[in-house]
Order: structure tokens, then C-alpha cells, then sequence
């Protein structure tokens, strides 16, 4: 799964108006971070250590809309760790907080200067800043790493420029990236996502009412509405369910449900060896394993028979 570790305190918060007085004076990992893959660990990481040298906390400043779905409109960037989950994965990275700025007309168009002036400085009071190679801020981006540098230089916070994580530790070339995991995701490579990201790529969802057509099959299922955005690719899936504080293996297919109503994108999780209703409890679904794409079959029996072949597929890779 995708846990790791669980902090003391994660501070979460949503309101740019105030911020909480424990995460002001902070060291700051600033960006995106969807996906927090390897490259943001990376970063995080980096931050940890400074905070731990300046004694001071460790706080992630990240943004809500995706600042390509403001521009380019909604739901136009696949996004990996929707806010939520995004929260969840910094948590279990044990960090202190994180802090969302509404990604705004009024953001979109403030200078570079005045974001370092008036939020980092100003509003957050940085100790210090951690922010990845290729991250830019400001209006028409023109705040570079270097801009950021030259700025913690004169307005007298530290500033560390966390160089090109490569997406393993083989001396691989290739630098982790949202971009590339979205394209493995797309094509139902679940496995190569998770090499890229360096945790199995995971989505976090209520559990909804269906039309209960697994439990008449003898397969119930936990139904979830991804985020809009998604775009994995559909099909069956091996996958883990954390409930709480346990992980459950289990099958899932994300699609349209194509022999009974192709209706719209619905995840569908056979939990194995649970029982017990989660409707209106909040489970967290990591992808392990492409089994097939969906498909529609001529007879419910048909379709029966495969579920149980794919069961038996799944607990064999999860068994891995």
C-alpha cells in the first residue's frame, strides 16, 4: 500500500485567509507535488533534513485547482493525488502540514516578487524554502530557481534547490515524473506507475450505493467515483484495500460495465475475505496489477465465471 508512516500531527489546511499559527516560520516544500512520486519525495525529503537542522517544522505549500486546469480548463490534467489524496500521502510521509493556495485569477497574475514578498515571507514567514530543478512561480512563470535563490538571499530566509531525481536508484535517466506516470496509468501499466512513483499508485473514495448486482453474482462490491479527471485505463485489477488500519487483497474493474448498462466510470472492488457494510466509509484502493480490459459478455453466467478467474489471477499476483 501506500502508507509508510504516521505522523504525530498533520496539520491540514484549506483556508488561504488564515493560516495556523504551528505552521508559520516553517521550512516549505513548495509545488504541485501530483503523484508525490519519487522527484517530490526527493524534495521532501530534503526539506525534513533542513527543518530537523533549523529545528523548525516541515510544512508541504501546494496548490488547488491544478494550476494547467486553470489555464487550460477543468479536469484537463489527469490529476494522480487529487487534494485529498494528495493530504493522505504527504501524511504517511510525516511531515507537519500541508497548506493548499487557491490557484486564482489573483494568484495566476501576481509578479514573482510579490509572491515571495507577500506569501512567503509575508503571510508564512519561511525559515526556509525547498522547491525541485524545474519549478516556477509567478506570473507568466517568470520566478526560477534561481529568482527563488537571489530572493531567500535578500529577504533572509535559506533557500535549497533539490536537483533531478532519476525514477529508481539504478542510475536510470530517466527523472520521475507526473507526465510519464499518467501515460503508464493510461495504459492500464499500473506497474510501471508504481516504479515511477515509488509507491503503488493509490485513489481514495467513499463508498457509494450501487445497483447491487455483484452481491447477486456472489461478488459484493465497494463502489467508488473516481475524480473527474481520471483517466486509467479500464479494465480488472489486482488491488489492495486499506479499511481503517487494515489491508484487505481484493479485484477491481474501473469502466463502463458494458454488459449491463455502459453507464458512466465506476470502480468496483471485490475486497476478499471482508465482510461488512462500508457504505459511507472513505477506503483507499492501491493498483497492483493489470489483469484484462473490460469487456461485455454474452450471459451472466459468462461473466460470473470470468470474475472467478479473475479472482484467482489477482490473489496470484498480490501473492507475489
Amino acid at each position: 500500500m501506500a502508507s509508510v508512516a504516521t505522523p504525530r500531527h498533520f496539520t491540514f489546511a484549506t483556508d488561504p485567509s488564515v493560516f495556523p499559527s504551528d505552521l508559520t516560520g516553517a521550512v516549505v516544500a513548495i509545488g504541485n507535488f501530483d503523484g508525490v512520486h519519487r522527484g517530490h519525495v526527493g524534495v521532501i525529503r530534503r526539506a525534513e533534513a533542513l527543518a530537523a537542522r533549523l529545528q523548525k517544522p516541515c510544512v508541504v505549500l501546494t496548490f488547488e485547482p491544478h494550476p494547467g486546469d486553470y489555464f487550460l480548463g477543468a479536469n484537463t490534467i489527469f490529476r494522480l493525488t487529487p487534494c485529498e489524496a494528495k493530504a493522505q500521502a504527504l501524511r504517511q510521509l510525516g511531515v507537519d502540514g500541508m497548506i493548499v493556495l487557491p490557484f486564482d485569477s489573483v494568484l495566476a497574475t501576481l509578479s514573482a516578487e510579490a509572491f515571495v514578498r507577500d506569501v512567503l515571507v509575508g503571510r508564512l514567514k519561511v525559515a526556509a524554502v525547498v522547491a525541485g530543478y524545474d519549478f516556477h512561480f509567478g506570473k507568466a512563470r517568470s520566478g526560477t530557481p534561481a529568482f527563488l535563490a537571489d530572493a531567500g538571499r535578500r529577504y533572509g530566509f535559506e533557500v535549497d534547490i533539490v536537483e533531478r531525481i532519476a525514477a529508481d536508484e539504478s542510475g536510470s535517466i530517466e527523472a520521475a515524473s507526473s507526465t510519464a506516470t499518467r501515460a503508464a496509468l493510461e495504459r492500464g501499466d499500473v506497474v510501471r506507475a508504481e516504479h515511477l512513483l515509488g509507491h503503488p499508485y493509490f485513489v481514495i473514495g467513499e463508498v457509494i450505493h450501487g445497483e447491487k448486482r455483484g452481491r447477486d453474482l456472489g461478488f459484493p462490491t465497494a463502489n467508488l467515483r473516481l475524480d473527474p479527471s481520471n483517466r486509467l485505463r479500464h479494465g480488472i485489477y489486482a488491488v489492495e484495500v486499506r479499511i481503517r488500519e487494515t489491508t484487505y487483497g481484493g479485484v477491481a474493474s474501473y469502466g463502463r460495465r458494458p454488459t449491463f448498462d455502459n453507464g458512466a466510470p465506476l470502480l468496483e472492488v471485490f475486497i476478499f475475505d471482508f465482510s461488512g457494510s462500508l457504505y459511507g466509509k472513505t477506503i483507499e484502493v492501491a493498483f497492483r496489477g493489470f489483469l484484462r480490459d473490460e469487456e461485455k459478455f454474452a450471459s451472466v453466467e459468462d461473466l460470473t465465471r470470468q470474475i472467478k478467474a479473475d479472482a484467482a489471477a489477482a490473489r496470484k499476483i498480490l501473492g507475489r
